[in-house]
């Protein structure tokens, strides 16, 4: 788990905004993990759910549970 990985993301994410959108419509964690893999960011949608109520500069990381969701 690497949150030094994440906290270096969000903080690109915070100046770009073409990333800040892909983020935002993301629907899954997994699905912003992918993304920072892309970029070349180690850290997985499980390490991302871990740093749920973490806060780098502007971007808290919040986990949303939906309707329906079975845990």
């Amino acid at each position: 788990m690497s949150f030094s990985e994440i906290r270096k993301f969000l903080i690109k994410m915070q100046s770009n905004e073409d990333l800040k959108k892909e983020v935002t419509s993301s629907s899954t964690a997994d699905d912003v993990a992918l993304i920072g893999q892309r970029l070349g960011y180690d850290f997985s949608g499980e390490d991302l759910l871990r740093f749920n109520g973490q806060k780098v500069d502007k971007v808290t990381v919040r986990k949303v549970d939906h309707p329906g969701e079975y845990h």
